[in-house]
């Protein structure tokens, strides 16, 4: 039994106590400690000169201990410590202060001197700094590594324990690259990526080895995705022959722009070759996706096959499917809606009709890859906002039939960087415009303040018979300290808005409540639509002009800018308002971003430059697995190599049959299992 696969009490000095902290960072074996990585680095060979630092600053501090005062005990529990050292580099006064931390103030002694770490505060002529970090500066580690830790569980102890980790592990066993592939690479061994990524004798040697193992990573990644992508695209496909579709163009009730002509061309183009089609259609909000799907069904209809719709919520199931109905029910193209929300009598119906090819079109929620969905003749499956249903969804989804081709559609749009992960194994058409006729958002960014100027804007609004939006971010008050929608709803139709018909939506109502609350602001029996982020996506509105966002800080740049395209979509000129009060830096530059660009793409770049992709759309929306060292924002580079490494080895047909790659394989099931978060 190699030492990696052993439980954590294997190691000297974890009992069950420690072992249940570790449990608490999902840390149950040797391996899973040894990668456990830092999240950052202090450099103690570099301290700086006291007085040249400003208050407020991170720095390291070479100091001699002075003296070491009388502790002070302010309550039963709590002890502050207290020390005074002289700057060896400047030779200006520093106060140490440990709270509650007496092993660490014992360790230091008087007249000897040592590096500190922490944030310095106080005047010119006397520095502060609490709570330290220290080591001796006859200490052997100058670089030393910040871990996520638990309560109670120190770096010096995970430290120890990584120590003997490394001492019994045999990580041969599991290096997952030949010295080919880190020779063409320039990437170190796993032994040397391992024991540098925990004990790097200076910042060059951690970056070498966070180099490596997020190469690690990414490759997975790469391999994993392209694997159940060729699942897919190594069957042959529903071969479709060139039809003239003229009679769909010719009966629209407006001219498509060319980003959506194009669009068309090339999925039609794709649903004529032997392979499946695997093709993203991607627009930013209102580009008009939904009219290029109702093309591709109307050309899969005419070569005699059926087509299917997938969406993520039942509000956007049915608006997808009334908006095809209109575009398609004139060509004698049968379409149905299947939701979970339907009486088991009218879904097994249902199943029955679409099993035996009485409808061409079938729109429907995750009902449609439930293992009681049969289709008679599936030629074409369609997945909405598809970074909305995981991996294995999307995959089941396209199991139906036989080897259907795949259309996903996704109104967010993706920086590079990402989409170079979630999309590598998709050809993409893009629509770069909007439909001739749509005004453009201006959106404003004020304080609470102005709020009862933007609810009379908002009025003056609903008194030309439109409508209005107004978002905000909690469900009921015991969630946030937010005021909730809920009671925000009554307040204003008490208040502000008691002329005026006002409603509430969020996602803890029932399906049904939901329809019945859009379908009534729809056709103007409610004004005013107080709601959650239920909106986000895809209702369609025409004469909604204005959208008020409160708490406009709790929101990613993506996420309002999704929010924001609930209005604009007739007309009429529309405006988005963004309430906040936060006085953080970060959200400030959200809003001001915000204001200032109107193109999804580039308001996704920097979301991603703000948040990072953990938070982007949410991780495991998106149905990536979690990943503990790469990083998608800033490793654009080497995603490429990554993915270039994948393809090559994938290109052998080596990858699945020989023992060369069986550590990789055993790797790539790893990060792909359910248990790590895939």
């Amino acid at each position: 039994m190699n030492g990696l696969s052993k439980p954590i009490t294997y190691l000297k000095g974890v009992g069950e106590k420690r072992a249940q902290l570790y449990e608490k960072l999902n840390i149950f074996t040797v391996r899973d400690l040894l990668y456990h990585f830092p999240r950052s680095y202090v450099d103690f060979t570099k301290p700086a000169p006291l007085d040249e630092t400003e208050n407020g600053q991170q720095v390291v501090v070479e100091a001699t201990v002075v003296r070491k005062l009388q502790s002070a005990r302010i309550r039963r529990d709590f002890v502050i410590y207290k020390a005074l050292a002289r700057d060896v580099n400047s030779q200006c006064g520093l106060t140490l202060t440990f709270f509650n931390q007496p092993y660490a103030f014992e360790n230091i002694k008087e007249n000897e001197t040592y590096l500190f770490y922490g944030k310095v505060s106080g005047d010119f002529l006397k520095k502060e700094m609490n709570s330290p970090q220290t080591i001796s500066i006859n200490d052997k580690n100058f670089i030393l590594p910040n871990y996520p830790l638990t309560a109670k569980l120190t770096v010096k102890m995970l430290r120890t324990n990584v120590s003997d980790a490394l001492k019994i592990a045999d990580v041969s066993d599991i290096e997952t690259l030949s010295e080919e592939i880190r020779h063409k690479y320039d990437l170190c061994d796993l032994k040397t990526a391992l024991n540098s990524i925990h004990f790097p004798k200076k910042i060059s040697d951690a970056q070498l080895a966070q180099r490596r193992l997020a190469f690690d990573e990414l490759l997975c990644l790469s391999l994993g995705l392209t694997v159940l992508g060729k699942k897919n695209r190594s069957q042959s496909g529903c071969v479709m022959q060139n039809t003239d579709i003229g009679a769909f163009y010719a009966a629209l009730p407006f001219e498509m722009t060319q980003g959506q002509f194009l669009a068309v061309c090339d999925i039609i183009g794709d649903m004529q070759k032997n392979v499946p089609m695997n093709r993203l259609l991607q627009g930013d909000v209102g580009s008009g996706k939904t009219v290029v799907a109702a093309a591709a069904c109307y050309f899969s209809y005419k070569n005699g096959f059926q087509s299917a719709l997938m969406a993520p919520t039942e509000i956007l199931a049915k608006q997808h499917y009334n908006t095809l109905k209109n575009f398609l029910e004139m060509h004698n193209i049968k379409v149905c809606l299947l939701i979970g929300s339907q009486s088991e009598k009218q879904k097994k119906q249902l199943k029955e009709q679409i099993a035996g090819g009485e409808f061409d079109v079938i729109v429907g929620t995750q009902a449609l890859i439930q293992g009681t969905t049969e289709f008679h003749r599936l030629g074409l499956v369609i997945t909405d906002e598809q970074h909305r249903f995981g991996v294995r969804q999307r995959s089941l989804f396209a199991k139906k039939g036989e080897h259907p081709h795949c259309l996903f559609m996704s109104a967010t749009p993706i920086p590079r960087t990402l989409s170079l992960i979630i999309y590598g194994d998709l050809d993409i058409s893009l629509i770069e415009e909007l439909p001739k006729g749509r005004s453009e958002i201006e959106t404003f960014a004020v304080t609470g303040k102005l709020r009862k100027r933007a609810y009379e804007f908002i009025k003056k609004e609903l008194d030309e018979k439109r409508r209005a939006y107004i978002v905000c971010p909690a469900i009921d008050e015991n969630e946030s300290d937010l005021e909730s929608v809920v009671k925000y709803a009554k307040d204003i139709s008490e208040n502000d808005f008691s002329d005026y018909k006002v409603g509430l939506l969020h996602g803890k109502m029932s399906s049904d409540e939901k329809q019945s609350t859009m379908e009534k602001f729809k056709s103007g029996e409610i004004d005013l639509l107080v709601c959650t982020t239920v909106v986000e996506v895809g209702v369609d509105v025409p004469s909604a002009t204005v959208i008020m966002i409160e708490n406009a800080e709790r929101y990613g740049l993506s996420q309002l800018h999704q929010l924001r395209g609930r209005v604009g979509r007739g007309k009429f000129k529309s405006y988005c308002i963004l309430i906040t009060d936060s006085k953080s830096q970060t959200a400030i530059e959200r809003v001001k971003i915000l204001s200032r660009l109107k193109n999804g793409f580039e308001i996704s770049e920097q979301d991603l430059r703000l948040r990072g992709p953990g938070d982007f759309f949410g991780t495991r929306q998106h149905g990536l697995p979690e990943l503990k060292i790469a990083s998608l924002n800033d490793d654009a580079a080497l995603i490429e190599q990554a993915q270039q490494c994948a393809r090559e080895i994938l290109s052998s047909d080596s990858f699945k049959e020989t023992s060369e790659y069986k550590a990789l394989q055993n790797a790539v099931n790893r990060l792909f299992d359910s248990k790590h978060g895939g």
